[in-house]
């Protein structure tokens, strides 16, 4: 049993049947037998080197450069990508810690990024996971159970309590940015305000060259709060709050609602996959985002 308070690392763990789809190929007396995917994901998007052209090479990868440079025509080569990266980037705000029903919003990140590890290992990708900190680096990228298993570790650690060097998301973006390579998939774990807080010209940049999944932690105190007096510890103090007051209630809608309704909106537009994920809801209940067409871009 978990309190819903702290994440374990036995429960993330145990989080791996969610993952659930493909399994690997076996591999018999001939061969692998029955349907798998080749691993290499087609030509890569990164730069290579550049040779001399040869008749039938796609007339869209010549290098001008190289070829006004030398008088001869030259082709671009690109390495072909074997291993899929997949990055989960964790929002550390201090808002997530918190939760009325079933578990914290801050549990709920963690379960939810587990099961992107664990559905990353089992779809072959190298995983990595960082948070918005400027002293402590990335999990560096692994693959496997193995590389699963350093998120989970790391999920755990900075799920468990407020870290005192939470920097932002916006930090934590800009360091995904500097590790990302074309063609990966990225998580992000975010309180709506977080979101709320981030320019948006900075999202199609990210899902011009990747998979970008945003999950969008709630509680469902904070969309649907009784028309009572509620109280809350705040500092170490009791402070009541009458919702029941049409004044106080609007502002709490301002507050809570707005900024996920916002962001619903606005990300699909800029080629975002996005999903509220409540504290009561299934850990993977946002699985089907995984592979979903990027939406169009108006």
């Amino acid at each position: 049993m978990t309190d819903g308070i702290t994440p374990t690392l036995a429960e993330l763990v145990a989080l791996r049947a969610l993952a659930g789809g493909r399994r690997n190929a076996r591999l018999g007396r001939h061969g692998i037998s029955g349907q798998s995917l080749s691993p290499l994901r087609g030509r890569g998007m990164e730069y290579a080197e550049s040779r001399e052209y040869i008749a039938g090479d796609d007339a869209r990868h010549i290098d001008w450069r190289v070829t006004a440079r030398t008088g001869r025509a030259h082709s671009k080569v690109y390495q072909a990508e074997r291993e899929r990266l997949s990055l989960i980037v964790a929002d550390t705000s201090p808002s997530l810690y918190f939760g009325t029903r079933v578990r914290f919003k801050s549990v709920q990140a963690a379960r939810a990024g587990a099961i992107a590890a664990w559905a990353a290992a089992r779809d072959g990708d190298r995983i990595a996971a960082l948070r918005g900190s400027d002293r402590e680096p990335p999990v560096t990228p692994a693959g496997g159970p193995r590389g699963a298993l350093r998120v989970l570790d790391a999920l755990t650690r900075w799920y468990s309590r407020p870290p005192a060097d939470d920097a932002g998301l916006a930090v934590a973006l800009d360091h995904a940015q500097r590790l990302l390579r074309p063609g990966s998939r990225l998580v992000v774990l975010a309180d709506p305000h977080s979101i709320a807080g981030l320019p948006a010209r900075r999202w199609p940049v990210l899902a011009q060259h990747h998979e970008v999944i945003v999950l969008l932690l709630t509680d469902p105190l904070e969309l649907a709060p009784p028309a009572a007096t509620l109280p809350f510890r705040s500092g170490g103090s009791r402070v009541e709050l009458d919702l029941g007051d049409a004044h106080r209630r609007q502002r709490w809608t301002a507050e809570f609602t707005r900024p996920l309704e916002a962001a619903l909106e606005s990300l699909p537009a800029r080629g975002i996959r996005v999903q509220t994920l409540s504290t009561d809801a299934a850990s993977d209940a946002w699985l089907p985002l995984l592979g979903r067409a990027r939406p169009m871009v108006a």
